[in-house]
């Protein structure tokens, strides 16, 4: 693993392992054309699972011009709320964290996919997710 994958600081032991998988925005699920949106993050010694989102409308609409925009958007919130847990989680509330992102990285053919799982090392999941948004999404 390069040290591109890895947020520096603390002692090596400090870094936990996380997981992490694309949001991918795929309005035309017969072309395979792809739009990245987000990026869920999940680290299981910090019980913190997170998403950051961006959508590029620009580029989404270049692929399909009819794309729900609005639709997306909502689904987009409501992977936003299934990470937050609690009320905002819906039916997911009661579930940890690690549940909450398996549930969430689980195969669908929606127009949110998510992609497949990666992992690295952090010593802050939070921050993770933000530099990952910036890398892959924006």
């Amino acid at each position: 693993m390069s040290e591109r994958h890895i947020i520096k600081g603390g002692r090596r032991g400090d870094r936990e392992v996380f997981e992490y998988a694309l949001l991918r925005i795929v309005p035309r699920v017969e072309r395979g054309e792809c739009v990245n949106a987000g990026v869920l993050v999940y680290c299981r010694a910090k019980a913190y699972v997170g998403v950051r989102t961006h959508l590029d409308e620009a580029k989404l609409l270049v692929l399909d011009p009819d794309v729900d925009v609005p639709g997306v958007r909502a689904a987009l919130r409501a992977v936003e709320g299934v990470c937050a847990g609690g009320e905002a989680a819906g039916q997911a509330a009661p579930d940890d964290a690690g549940r909450r992102f398996r549930w969430l990285i689980a195969p669908r053919s929606t127009i949110v996919q998510p992609g497949p799982v990666h992992t690295g090392l952090t010593t802050d999941p939070a921050a993770e997710a933000d530099r990952l948004l910036g890398l892959l999404v924006r």
